[in-house]
């Protein structure tokens, strides 16, 4: 900064000084003078630039000595600081060192002490033996057989009366358990029904339903497997069967019928086809609605459409669905009592009796048959388990199969759920249908009329007219050295020959 002070003041000097020479040259003696004087106050004001930067540049030297002098001043004080740590750290260390030094040895004298100690011991145990002519091992087996005999009989009281107070608080405990799963639990008693009325809006319509020559009530009853009572109730159609199946398709059927007026052998079989789709839709629906209802989720389509067939079975006269449903929520109570696992109690006790709905096309008991269900379409072993051991024939062996069990009592001895009589009708039912399908040529069979007859349809193919004389006289005989029934029970065998062709 100073030099750039003089160097504008020469600079200054030297352009004063130019402009006088030419000034001179141009106007004589006059501007001489006042070139002068020019040159004499640039000289002035080149002196107080130079004389102020070289104040300015002293006072700048003067900071930067007083700044410098400030740093080195912190960087001893730093050094210091360091230096005061470095020896507090060394002392520290030694303090350390000599510390240790002292642990080993009061370790080394410890471990001394013990060596000592341990053989103190071994030559007291030694003159201990010779005195008593006994070993460690034969005086502690000596010392256990005394104790044992002094303290057997107190021992085997206290564990008697220990036994006796677990079942007394067991009993109590479960009793209790029980009573609060019962009482949180209420559902409908379910009745057995063999018979749907169907209104009719108009009687005339019983004429359309019968037919030419009762065409039409034939072919809705072979289509259906239905028996059907027109002229029984006023302005009612009775339809009567056991299998509750057939009843739902042939009230469907029946209600479309009436509703489209157009009556005829070719539209019958159309719209029982149609009810047939129906009815396997209603099923599949009634098994996910079941499934939600308990809370159980995830469940394989074809275990749902199971499930759902049994909304149209019966066991001794109880809804098995309504009964699944009712022991699921039981199971799920219970087990959360018992601290069991509650999705597998709820899965198992829902799906207990799914064997129930494929009993007549599966040899086998039926809680075999859902065992083997619920482990073919990928339910949890322990799911399979617990539903398979709910008869007395197969050892639970979880908390949850011993749960469905339990569930499965307290739901069918509940007063009027079931009626063994109706049971054991349908089981009849099904016994006189099975034993006229067990010959050749069949192609269905329909127990009708309470039992008292059974309506057998051959394949027209298979059986001629002769045969089937034979195959009606040939069942009669099965039915009559196999079972046992009130009455009489009439075979009636159809055979039925069509010949279609399509116009095109």
């Amino acid at each position: 900064m100073l030099a750039l002070y003089i160097a504008l003041a020469i600079a200054g000097v030297f352009a004063g000084a130019g402009g006088t020479y030419a000034y001179t040259r141009r106007s004589g003696s006059v501007a001489a003078e006042a070139a002068k004087k020019e040159l004499a106050k640039a000289k002035k004001e080149a002196e107080a630039l130079v004389k102020k930067a070289q104040e300015e540049a002293e006072g700048r030297v003067d900071e930067a000595r007083k700044e410098e002098k400030k740093r080195r001043d912190e960087i001893k004080d730093i050094e210091q600081r360091l230096l005061n740590r470095q020896e507090s750290l060394d002392k520290k260390l030694d303090d350390l060192d000599k510390r240790a030094d002292g642990l080993r040895k009061a370790e080394d004298e410890v471990e001394g002490l013990k060596n000592e100690i341990r053989e103190i011991r071994a030559k007291q145990q030694d003159k201990l033996e010779k005195i008593a002519k006994l070993t460690k091992a034969d005086a502690a087996e000596k010392l256990m057989q005394m104790t044992e005999r002094d303290i057997k009989n107190d021992l085997v009281g206290l564990v008697v009366k220990l036994q006796n107070d677990a079942k007394d608080q067991a009993e109590e405990l479960s009793a209790m358990i029980l009573a609060t799963t019962m009482e949180r639990m209420a559902s409908e008693v379910t009745s057995e029904r063999t018979v749907t009325a169907v209104r009719l809006e108009d009687e005339e319509m019983k004429g359309r339903i019968i037919g030419k020559e009762g065409r039409n009530i034939q072919a809705l009853q072979r289509a259906t497997g239905v028996d059907i009572l027109v002229d029984e109730t006023p302005g009612m159609i009775i339809l009567s069967s056991f299998d509750p199946v057939r009843r739902e398709v042939a009230r469907q059927a029946m209600e479309m019928l009436l509703k489209d007026g157009r009556v005829h052998p070719g539209r019958i079989e159309e719209v029982v086809e149609k009810a047939q789709k129906q009815v396997q839709k209603d099923t599949v629906r009634a098994g996910e609605d079941s499934a939600r209802e308990v809370g159980v989720i995830g469940m394989p389509k074809e275990l749902l459409q199971l499930l759902g067939e049994l909304k149209y079975r019966t066991s001794y006269g109880q809804n098995v669905l309504k009964h699944s449903v009712e022991m699921a929520q039981l199971a799920g109570v219970l087990a959360d009592e018992l601290g069991a696992d509650v999705k597998t109690a709820k899965y198992a006790a829902l799906m207990h009796d799914v064997g129930k709905a494929l009993s007549h096309k599966v040899e086998g008991k039926h809680h075999h048959i859902s065992g083997e269900m619920l482990r073919k379409y990928g339910a949890p072993e322990a799911v399979a388990h617990a539903a398979e051991a709910h008869h007395d024939d197969m050892e639970a062996t979880t908390v949850e199969a011993l749960v469905v069990r339990v569930v499965d009592a307290i739901s069918g001895a509940r007063p009027g759920a079931r009626n063994i009589s109706a049971e054991n009708f349908a089981e009849r039912m099904k016994d006189l249908e099975n034993t006229a399908l067990g010959f050749d040529g069949i192609e269905k069979a329909y127990a009708i009329s309470a039992g008292r007859e059974v309506r057998v349809f051959v394949q027209p193919k298979d059986i001629n007219d002769l045969q089937a004389i034979k195959l009606a006289r040939d069942i009669a005989n099965k039915i009559e050295s196999t079972m046992q029934y009130p009455g009489t029970i009439k075979v009636n065998v159809i055979r039925e020959t069509r010949a279609i062709e399509f116009a095109k």
